[in-house]
């Protein structure tokens, strides 16, 4: 799962998110660029809710990866 932060979005609303994972056992990979930051989460996502995760403050989109079988 990528986690797509808005353009500039404050460092506080980064932190919430990553806290939000880590407590559930998820690793994740923050790549920042100049404009955006995004957000890998490693693990097993399905149990995460894509629309809860996307009303978080600071949140532009989150796109889940396909499991190939």
């Amino acid at each position: 799962m990528l986690i797509i932060m808005r353009t500039h979005a404050e460092e506080t609303y980064l932190d919430r998110i990553k806290e939000y994972l880590i407590t559930r056992d998820f690793d994740i990979h923050q790549s920042t660029g100049v404009n955006r930051t995004i957000i890998g989460v490693i693990g097993d996502t399905e149990t995460l809710n894509d629309r809860e995760i996307e009303n978080m403050p600071g949140v532009s989109q989150v796109v889940r990866i396909r499991k190939d079988d």
